[in-house]
Order: C-alpha cells, then sequence, then structure tokens
C-alpha cells in the first residue's frame, strides 16, 4: 500500500487506509468481499498474490460492488509488481472500469478481454492485455490461482 500512494488521486494521497476484505481472515468468496465494502463513493483497493508469488491488483475510486453493468471513473486503474511497481492508468478509449456480480468481478475490457477478472469463490482469476488500460498480463500467465486477496479502503 505505502508503495502505491503516490500513484493515488492527490486528494487520496494522505488519507489513512485500512483493511476490508482479506481472504486470510474472511475466507474466499466474492459475495463477502462486496458486502466488505464502507460507503459506496468509498475508493477501494485490490491487493492479489497468486500461486506463483507475483503481486498485482487494481485502484478504484468507486467501492467496488455487485452491479448490472460497469461504473466508476478515469481514476481506476490496474498494477503489477513484477519486479518493481508498474502502473496501467486509463486509455480513453472506453469506460469498461468496473462490474461484478455474484459469479464474476471484471475491471477493464474490450474486445472480450479482461484486464483483471476474479471468479465468485476467489480461486481463480485471469488477466489479459485490454483497452481500458492498455495493461500488460499483471501475473504470468493468462489465468491463475489465487493464494491471497485483500482489499483496502479509506479509514
Amino acid at each position: 500500500v505505502p508503495q502505491l500512494g503516490p500513484q493515488l488521486p492527490p486528494r487520496l494521497m494522505q488519507q489513512p487506509w485500512h483493511l476490508l476484505y482479506s481472504t486470510g481472515r474472511d475466507g474466499f468468496s466474492l459475495r463477502t468481499l462486496y458486502r466488505s465494502g464502507v460507503r459506496p463513493d468509498s475508493p477501494a483497493l485490490l491487493l492479489i498474490r497468486d500461486t506463483e508469488a507475483q503481486t498485482f491488483g487494481a485502484f478504484s475510486a468507486s467501492a467496488i460492488r455487485s452491479s448490472s453493468g460497469f461504473y466508476g471513473t478515469g481514476e481506476t486503474f490496474l498494477f503489477s509488481f513484477c519486479p518493481e511497481l508498474k502502473v496501467f492508468r486509463w486509455t480513453g478509449r472506453n469506460d469498461f472500469f468496473v462490474k461484478g456480480d455474484v459469479n464474476l468481478l471484471m475491471i477493464g475490457g474490450g474486445s472480450g478481454r479482461f484486464g483483471l477478472w476474479l471468479d465468485g469463490d476467489l480461486h481463480h482469476g485471469g488477466s489479459q492485455p485490454c483497452e481500458t488500460f492498455d495493461n500488460e498480463t499483471l501475473s504470468h500467465r493468462e489465468e491463475f490461482c489465487i493464494q491471497d486477496l485483500e482489499m483496502w479502503g479509506l479509514a
């Protein structure tokens, strides 16, 4: 979280963050992750470590929630620590920021590809280059198994 601080929108840089959800504490469930969000207008930071020890994730200026369509703003971004921090910001080509239901959470999209997706039991996910962020694949593989996942929100 400290390394990502300078990448956040200026109004959030000095704000205290706290852990809202952790697979180690709360179990592996997308439904539980949605229920862990604080306020609808509260930003969220998703941190993921896969079973190959790669760390990556996403920042959303809006709370991560279940939705029927895409939501979010151009402040949303994807990131990867492989081996150092790389940040993938909005390209302006589309506004496919965040969309989720009980079976799937998607961040970034276009042409049937998602920058980051997670399944409903938070055991599997994937990452592909997408139009929203023009990102690299965040993990070593396009599909990965999740070892740990955390969601952080503003205190």
